[in-house]
């Protein structure tokens, strides 16, 4: 944990600093979440699942702006139009969750998404495309869990709070999807420069 810790700290360091010079609208949003670390991607999503009081997983350019606010990222009204413009690609006068993350997301090389989804298709015994605690027997040992060990926690209960690392910050039912496992590993890869390092990271972690 301490490497994945060392990058994120060095992340945010990069972001501020790049920060101080960006003048694209939509990197400048990017570069405010990362500035948070890993998480900070989906802690937006989180603020903006709060928000969707129908829960039809799309805001309007109000709702957006308000989001932007209440997770203290600034923009200007006039740069939050011209983020939102680029998320609104059908013009129906809102935003999809979903596509927002993945624009949102920093851009990673094939090499990097082709390792992040063999983590995931080790983690998917089943093969049916999500990953759930059935999954994790097996692969995934609990009883080496602190909270296990002092018997606070369930075996059940070690697998739910592992899932909930990569689960969607919006709807946590316990399933982990590609997307959800791509948009968690976005944010770590965003602190590793070179792609043979990231490979090398996530073969050591998972045992690929």
């Amino acid at each position: 944990m301490s490497g994945t810790a060392r990058h994120d700290q060095e992340m945010v360091m990069r972001a501020k600093k790049n920060l101080a010079t960006c003048t694209d609208p939509l990197e400048k949003l990017r570069l405010q979440c990362l500035s948070r670390g890993s998480a900070g991607i989906k802690g937006l999503a989180r603020v903006f699942k709060i928000m969707d009081d129908d829960n039809n997983r799309s805001l309007d350019f109000k709702e957006f702006l308000k989001g932007l606010g209440d997770y203290g990222v600034y923009v200007e009204k006039n740069e939050a139009q011209e983020i939102f413009s680029v998320f609104d690609k059908d013009g129906s006068g809102t935003v999809d969750f979903d596509e927002f993350l993945v624009t949102l997301r920093p851009a990673m090389s094939n090499a990097r998404k082709d390792v992040i989804m063999q983590a995931f298709r080790k983690l998917d015994k089943s093969g049916d495309g999500v990953v759930t605690i059935e999954d994790l027997k097996g692969v995934y040992n609990a009883t080496h869990h602190p909270k296990y060990k002092n018997g606070e926690w369930t075996e059940e209960q070690v697998f739910r709070s592992f899932l909930d690392n990569f689960d969607s910050p919006y709807d946590k039912d316990g399933q982990v999807t590609p997307e959800e496992f791509t948009n968690y590993y976005a944010g770590v890869s965003a602190s590793i420069d070179t792609d043979v390092y990231f490979i090398t990271m996530m073969k050591h972690a998972w045992r690929l």
